[in-house]
């Protein structure tokens, strides 16, 4: 697994992750990438034209709506995350437009709905291309302690999911709801179980996530 924020740290760390992927692809290891765009580190030219190459040994791609317009110029038609206007149908496309270009075996979407600095509706999608499944997950209602973490937490949360054989749906389900707790919590680290998130994913209703 690695990130955009990797190969943005200088030009040997893209040559880096290149060998790293082409390594895991010789013994037939899964690659999953979070595109995690960040405008300080490197400008939109920079990250299209080093994640355009990584990207054709990635397996697994995670992304939101502003990472893959930031990056390859897709984006998710009739949405204002500000205004909580979240389009199915947009999303769906981004997802294709993604695996579509580059042969992605699943593309995840993060869906947040901006309320104000504290509040946040909070889900996601996934997009399984053999089948050609879209799964969304159900919607949290944030109460935000510390968001640092998030995206993080998500992606660790759908690779668990994966590896663990869990179907598109319920990876999905699994990866929003650690996300989900790791916002009620101060800190980088998602300090919680797979019982615990195994009970939010499993439970019926959105609910407020707080602590």
């Amino acid at each position: 697994h690695f990130t955009g924020i990797t190969p943005a740290l200088g030009p040997n760390v893209v040559d880096i992750c290149r060998e790293a992927c082409k390594a895991a692809k010789a013994h037939g290891v899964k690659i999953s990438c979070d595109l995690n765009y960040r405008g300080k580190l490197w400008t939109r030219e920079q990250a299209r034209e080093a994640m355009t190459d990584l990207c054709q040994y990635v397996d697994v791609c995670i992304s939101n709506e502003e990472d893959a317009k930031d990056v390859f110029g897709i984006e998710a038609e009739a949405t204002d995350i500000y205004a909580g206007e979240i389009n199915h149908e947009g999303y769906k496309s981004v997802a294709k437009q993604l695996a579509d270009k580059f042969g992605f075996e699943k593309v995840a979407i993060t869906l947040r709905e901006s309320h104000s600095a504290f509040d946040n509706g909070w889900s996601a999608m996934l997009y399984d291309v053999a089948s050609n499944e879209y799964c969304f997950s159900k919607k949290y209602d944030l109460h935000i302690i510390d968001r640092v973490g998030g995206g993080d937490s998500f992606g660790g949360g759908l690779i668990y999911a994966l590896l663990s054989g869990k179907s598109t749906q319920d990876a999905v389900e699994f990866a929003v709801a650690a996300s989900a707790l790791k916002h009620s919590i101060e800190g980088d680290y998602n300090m919680v179980t797979v019982a615990e998130v195994e009970k939010l994913a499993g439970g019926d209703g959105s609910g407020r996530i707080q602590r």
